[in-house]
């Protein structure tokens, strides 16, 4: 039986938010990543959806303990899909791999009553520019869609539970990207 792996592409790059085993770099074809909203929480947030002309990159990780069940429990608003066969890596033995996406009728999109975190999109930013460099971090935006939904800025008072500190560049890269992208940052309330 093969080893399982997850592949992780939004916070799960950013290792510095998590304890998961043998974590690597990783590609994802036939997938593209879009912020979505859904009424299982009330922010929007990642989820790959099928794109056959796409690839994205990403990091596979060891499912802690081989334990599905708990890892399904982690990821509770998404449904787990196999992805062995779309995802390249280095490990040079097998391993069963799959990825984490919203369904389709839990899909909806995004409103101001359901903002991108600002907190939560800084870890993800940061841990694409720690594993793939800037130039990576900037084909995280391009291989993302639902940029026209609204930033909620929490970065005073994170509302992200495993927010990360970022450094000034790190923080000046997001914001020039956003401002690239014509985003609409609002202040918090």
């Amino acid at each position: 039986m093969a080893d399982p792996y997850f592949f992780g592409y939004g916070s799960l790059v950013n290792t510095s938010t998590h304890d998961f085993d043998d974590p690597r770099p990783a590609r994802l074809t036939g997938w593209r990543r879009a912020w979505r909203h859904t009424d299982l929480r009330p922010v929007a947030f990642l989820t790959a959806i099928p794109d056959p002309q796409a690839v994205i990159e990403g990091m596979i990780a060891h499912v802690p303990n081989g334990d599905w069940v708990a890892l399904d429990q982690r990821e509770w608003a998404y449904d787990r899909l196999p992805a062995s066969d779309a995802v390249s890596h280095a490990i040079p033995h097998e391993i069963d791999i799959a990825v984490y996406a919203v369904p389709d009728h839990r899909q909806s999109n995004e409103t101001i009553r359901h903002p991108i975190l600002l907190s939560y999109l800084d870890v993800v930013v940061q841990g694409y520019l720690r594993e793939f460099g800037a130039e990576g971090a900037a084909r995280f935006f391009a291989t993302t869609d639902g940029w026209d939904a609204p930033i909620l800025n929490d970065r005073a008072a994170p509302r992200y539970p495993r927010h990360q500190h970022l450094s000034p560049a790190e923080a000046a890269f997001v914001d020039d990207r956003l401002t690239t992208l014509g985003a609409t940052v609002v202040p918090e309330a």
